[in-house]
């Protein structure tokens, strides 16, 4: 064995699994060398999950980056010949409709975000899975990229290290676990084990189920959790033999009971003759905390295996429906030899974690992986590490995302738990609550909105109501303007009294509850400066103390980071931002001040300053109704994005001229202690209170207004986003290079467009209001639309608007298909549906200065 290195450049501590193989491949096909990879395991792995991964690849899934991820993968290992394309079926069993219209839903992600996936009959899935009982199937999804990795992800694992160790940039240590890790300076500075100490610039953490004790060495923890996956086999199966493959047919998922099924192809393979039965548990998940990981020499078989029993693990229900649709498993033998629990990790935010720790500089995250997707985080994680940013957008994923409360044991146990029921069944939608973790933050006026009847939902820990039963005496009035949603998935988390307080705000006016606003102040000598190179706005210069401006952090390659409000105020400036992505500016701040040795304080104010929004026609005779000052509030005295001083009940309040509802009114600021007065003075008008999803949703598309995260994206650059002002500011500031080559383009290869359903009525003459994403096709071809850059178009936002009395949807098109009065089609749980482009670039669809809609 080479000797012990003392200093490197990287270190990857779980360099034996898929995941930490992955990143070293891609640091060094990105030119990184000087890199030391340790493993308490074997390397491959032989204790750690991909030593007993299933290996099985869908493609499927409801959001863009899961996608992405799985179909690099897949090709990456059909490039080293490790991959057995073979397909995968998704069935419905017959009488469960609800199954089958997620596979619909499924079937029309795919198309939005680029998989194959297609529905099947009954008959197709038989002549595709001959194991199958017909007469139990209703259909199926077919995805014909599905696959196997083959042999074993374990020995692409050693291939790609192997690979790597050969070319003289990496050293491997197996049998090596970290027992500390050295920061000093808030940097990471090495990895201590027990064959010595490694100096390093850069510290990667992929040791999966053991990630989170990592974590804990520097005072952190991972929002993951290993959890019990039944894995059994029934053989033997000789029905592949003298063939040599490691799978003979489809992969077949039966989410209906939770469950999944494979051949494991000629008995002289890897697995030899047998069919493999994996399960998993909806109602009593077996969760396991890392801390209880036995270690090598402890464990009977490994410690992330442990012993099944199909009794006591509750396994013989779900067998029994599984033996219904595939009665062969009932004429095999049980293996119980073979059988057993293996654990894998499930999330308490619905994804991997990945990217910089929040407290140590250069020590790096990438947790909560499974085989699928392992390739395409690798890549991730390395363009991440070298270019600051990566192609694709990578907010859903980003540690520094998680709020303090987020990273709680309690709060970890209960959201894994909840992640775990979820993982093949029920299907998620997309608007689903979380049971755990709530009522973590609470306005100042929380149980005066819990005694209107509040619907409430919860963002960054604040529960946040989105309408109020108090209020369903408006749909008395606005009944005829507030559809019925018949569909119970559009209905779903969805409450109708909502669209009736869209109206009435609009018609009078009304207060909604913002104390989910994330909240930074930035202070000292260099705070203007640091602002005016992140910011693509002028943020400096006297005249702007006193306004709130809107900008955003573009990256260096010019596309859009973020999106928030600066208040420039005489001593500071406060980022006011939005409350799921607060937490990653936060951080984003302190490394780019850091890094550019700014002298700055930048502080978390999130929970000192609450805010109430006031917007209607009638906002300002509702407000000076209250206010010390009247006549400060005239129009003359108080210009649109000024921020000033006012006083209601006694108490100082920052009123901010803005809207995100396009009506007029103010964002009104204060401390945290003074707004319950100030909310019961401005109740005490009789003004009514609306929920969030009318700010959020419904007036917020109707006015066109775009959502960070949504609609704004690192895919894409602020002119395509057609939020760029009209003249690039003098100073310099981050992307503005890139920026500038963009708006010298005679035009962008995408725009943000608005489009309108024309009709909505879905095959069985029921009305239908979207909700997640939509592929947009071309009419004629029936092709999702895909721009020069090869970024496919699909619905970024969707709302119905109750004043225009359409659904609307935010959508980037191709250049060459933004025209107005442009008919596309979108498409919904399968069925097409017409849409026309009513709007290219930033237009409302409804005018408040001139209260009429534009259809």
């Amino acid at each position: 064995m080479a000797e012990f290195p003392s200093k490197a450049k990287v270190v990857i501590i779980g360099l034996g699994g898929i995941v930490g193989a992955s990143i070293a491949h891609h640091l060094i096909e990105r030119g990184w060398d000087d890199i030391v990879g340790i493993d308490k395991s074997g390397i491959p792995t032989d204790i750690g999950s991909t030593a007993h991964a299933s290996d099985f690849c869908f493609m499927t899934s409801h959001d863009f980056l899961s996608v992405w991820t799985s179909l690099y993968s897949l090709e990456f290992y059909d490039k080293m010949g490790h991959y057995a394309r073979v397909g995968g079926i998704e069935v419905a069993r017959t009488g469960d409709d609800a199954w089958m219209e997620e596979l619909k839903r499924k079937v029309t992600s795919g198309k939005a975000f680029g998989t194959r996936a297609s529905m099947i009959s009954a008959k197709e899935v038989k002549e595709r899975f001959p194991l199958v009982e017909e007469e139990m199937v209703d259909g199926a999804l077919w995805d014909p990229d599905a696959g196997l990795v083959i042999p074993r992800s374990q020995t692409v694992a050693g291939k790609l290290v192997d690979a790597a160790e050969k070319s003289g940039k990496l050293q491997m240590f197996g049998n090596t676990p970290a027992q500390s890790l050295i920061v000093e300076g808030g940097r990471i500075k090495g990895v201590v084990t027990h064959r010595g100490t490694i100096m390093a610039d850069h510290v990667i953490v992929c040791a999966g189920l053991w990630g989170r004790l990592i974590a804990e060495m520097v005072g952190e923890d991972l929002p993951i959790m290993p959890v019990d996956h039944p894995l059994t086999f029934f053989g033997p199966f000789n029905e592949f033999e003298g063939t040599g493959k490691e799978i003979g047919y489809p992969l077949l998922r039966d989410q209906g009971n939770s469950a999944y099924m494979r051949d494991t192809g000629d008995p002289k393979t890897t697995e030899g003759g047998q069919i493999e039965w994996g399960y998993y548990n909806t109602e009593n998940p077996r969760m396991c905390h890392p801390r209880e990981l036995l270690e090598k020499e402890q464990a009977r078989l490994s410690p992330s295996q442990r012993d099944l029993d199909l009794e006591a693990d509750g396994l013989m229900e779900g067998l029994e429906r599984a033996i219904e649709l595939t009665p062969i498993l009932g004429e095999l033998g049980y293996n119980e030899g073979h059988s057993f629990n293996g654990l894998l990790q499930v999330s308490a935010a619905g994804g991997a974690s990945c990217g910089e720790s929040q407290k140590v500089r250069g020590l790096w995250y990438c947790v909560g992986i499974w085989v699928k997707d392992a390739p395409g985080y690798g890549k991730l994680l390395a363009d991440w590490m070298t270019d600051g940013r990566t192609a694709i957008d990578h907010n859903s994923i980003d540690y520094a995302r998680f709020y303090p409360h987020q990273l709680k044991e309690d709060f970890i146990l209960g959201r894994c738990t909840e992640a775990a029921c979820k993982i093949y069944f029920p299907a998620v939608h997309p608007r689903e609550p979380y049971a755990t973790g709530r009522n973590v933050k609470r306005s100042p006026f929380y149980e005066r909105e819990v005694a209107l009847g509040g619907y409430f939902m919860e963002l960054g820990g604040w529960e946040r109501a989105h309408g109020y039963k108090a209020n369903e005496h408006l749909l008395e009035k606005y009944g005829d303007r507030v559809p019925v949603r018949a569909a119970e998935w559009d209905n779903r988390h969805f409450w109708r009294v909502s669209n009736a307080e869209h109206l009435a705000m609009s018609e009078d006016c009304g207060i909604v509850n913002l104390s989910h606003f994330h909240m930074v102040d930035i202070e000292g000598p260099d705070h203007v400066a640091l602002l005016e190179w992140l910011c693509a706005a002028k943020i400096g210069g006297d005249g702007n103390i006193g306004k709130g401006i809107y900008t955003h952090f573009l990256d260096d390659e010019g596309m859009v980071r973020a999106d928030f409000t600066v208040f420039r105020m005489a001593d500071r400036c406060r980022l006011v931002n939005g409350a799921d992505a607060g937490p990653r500016d936060f951080h984003y701040m302190k490394r780019v001040a850091e890094d550019r040795g700014l002298d700055v304080t930048i502080t978390d104010v999130s929970e000192t300053y609450i805010t109430i929004g006031i917007w209607g026609p009638n906002a300002r005779d509702t407000l000076k109704k209250v206010v010390a000052d009247p006549a400060g509030l005239d129009v003359e005295n108080f210009a649109f994005a000024a921020i000033k001083p006012i006083e209601i009940a006694g108490k100082t309040v920052s009123a901010f001229r803005i809207s995100y509802v396009g009506e007029q009114g103010w964002e009104l600021h204060m401390k945290y202690e003074d707004g319950l007065a100030v909310w019961d003075a401005l109740r005490e008008t009789g003004v009514m209170a609306f929920g969030v999803e009318t700010y959020a949703n419904s007036r917020r598309m109707e006015k066109s207004l775009r959502l960070q995260n949504g609609d704004l994206l690192t895919q894409y650059n602020l002119l395509e986003a057609d939020l760029a002002r009209p003249k690039v500011k003098e100073a310099d500031f981050r992307g503005k290079a890139k920026h500038l080559e963009y708006k010298a383009r005679d035009h962008q290869p995408a725009m943000l467009c608005t489009l309108v359903m024309t009709e909505n009525t879905d095959s069985k003459g029921v009305k239908r209001y979207p909700v997640g994403a939509m592929p947009v096709m071309d009419p004629e071809t029936g092709k999702t639309l895909v721009d020069e850059l090869g970024r496919m178009s699909y619905t970024t936002s969707v709302a119905y608007g109750p004043t225009i009395g359409k659904n609307i949807a935010l959508a980037y098109l191709p250049w060459d298909y933004c025209q107005v009065g442009r008919t596309l089609n979108v498409e919904y749980f399968a069925e097409t549906y017409p849409v026309e482009v009513v709007a290219v670039g930033y237009k409302p669809l409804y005018d408040p200065e001139n209260l009429k809609p534009r259809s």
